[in-house]
């Protein structure tokens, strides 16, 4: 266990350090330590960047930036299938993250579907691109785009970001991808299987859902009257909508232009991600759906002090464990956040925006293109070059190696 811990952490710094040579090397980005910061960010999905001006970068280097978000987003699915870690009594993780499938039919059957998986991932990456170049998108902003969106990174190839495609099409082709790329895609296979059912009636994907459906709804009815149409409006709202809850972070609107109420419900989406067993990242929506079991169990636990109450997802029981777990993860997850918020604020930075970049970095929000990086001390890119990978790792791999009982053993 801690050899293989310690290897698969190494191997991700390592990718790191070879994925900035080409940044380093070309000349563009001349400052090694803001090359390895770009490498991070693309390999964990996060999608912050160093470059002011991406205009001036040549397509290679384009399409390489591109490129370390997709082989980031199906690493990190591939680390789930095949990392020994996961399935250790230590590490319940993959059992969390495959909830609402059929686990027990997992295992017998891991190289399916770990080939499944893969399969899935570099179709909907095709499927994007077509859909793309069909709607008048030159090929090589097609494969990149479609790169960022199926592993919800958010690297852009203009400056402008995705309004520069200035197309109602493109933005709703993104929106349908961004919300398949933030489901379990195990569900996604249980599809291709012909279990519906199994989607249907997965709780934490019903939950996903209508967090989308409701706040796209607020969004609406808030930003209609200074709006040219209601569908414009709609199309506003579903595309952001999509993008923070996916953590992918495209923007096709100001929303700094948008109601304050607006504003507050965009930043509470920031704390929700994807679902488990996704190329999303963030808290994950499984780990409020297990909160939100345990807290209506104390409710109901005052009215009937004798009772037994277990936490059930999808009619199964036997999660007590993984709330605890989930209890634990959370306040690992903040205090992190609340560290990098003082990482960042030390070098100058206001106090809430410091905590907007540590949010962002550790839950591989793609908002990170909006925020300007470029301006940090070399010191703070560090750190959140740690930060960045903590949050893709979901913590446990990471922060189990600097105990001392762990390295005991």
């Amino acid at each position: 266990m801690k050899r293989q811990l310690t290897f698969i952490l190494l191997a991700v710094f390592c990718l790191c350090f070879l994925g900035a040579l080409p940044f380093y090397f070309s000349g563009f980005i001349p400052n090694f330590t803001d090359a390895f910061f770009e490498s991070v960010s693309g390999f964990t999905t996060t999608g912050a960047t160093v470059i002011s001006d991406i205009e001036t970068l040549p397509d290679w280097l384009l399409f390489w930036r591109a490129a370390t978000q997709w082989l980031g987003g199906i690493g990190i699915l591939s680390l789930f299938m095949f990392s020994p870690v996961f399935f250790t009594s230590g590490f319940k993780l993959f059992r969390i993250e495959a909830v609402g499938s059929d686990r027990e039919e997992l295992s017998p059957h891991l190289p399916q579907f770990a080939f499944s998986i893969l399969l899935i991932y570099v179709s909907l990456t095709a499927l994007q691109f077509l859909l793309f170049l069909i709607f008048g998108v030159d090929w090589f902003n097609a494969l990149t785009l479609s790169f960022s969106v199926v592993s919800t990174g958010g690297f852009n190839t203009g400056n402008n970001g995705i309004t520069g495609f200035n197309s109602s099409a493109v933005e709703w082709i993104c929106v349908f991808f961004m919300f398949l790329a933030g489901i379990n895609i195990s569900l996604i296979w249980q599809l291709f299987r012909k279990k519906i059912s199994n989607v249907i009636y997965n709780s934490e994907v019903k939950t996903y859902t209508v967090i989308v459906l409701f706040t796209v709804i607020v969004i609406t009815i808030a930003v209609l009257p200074g709006s040219p149409s209601f569908g414009y409006a709609l199309r506003q709202a579903f595309f952001n909508v999509v993008s923070f809850v996916s953590t992918t972070g495209f923007l096709s609107a100001d929303y700094s232009t948008w109601p304050y109420s607006v504003q507050g419900v965009l930043f509470l989406l920031l704390f929700t991600g994807g679902c488990s067993f996704s190329a999303a990242g963030g808290v994950k929506i499984i780990r409020y759906v297990l909160l939100s079991e345990q807290a209506w169990n104390e409710m109901v636990r005052i009215v009937y002090p004798h009772g037994i109450f277990d936490v059930k997802l999808d009619g199964r029981s036997g999660y007590k464990k993984a709330v605890h777990s989930t209890v634990g993860f959370i306040f690992l997850y903040f205090l992190i956040v609340f560290l990098g918020a003082l990482l960042v604020s030390s070098g100058g930075t206001d106090i809430f925006n410091s905590f907007i970049t540590a949010l962002v970095c550790q839950g591989n929000i793609g908002l990170g293109s909006h925020i300007p990086f470029h301006e940090y001390p070399a010191y703070v890119k560090l750190g959140l070059c740690l930060v960045m990978i903590t949050g893709r790792l979901e913590l446990w791999m990471v922060l189990v190696l600097f105990t001392g009982d762990f390295r005991r053993r």
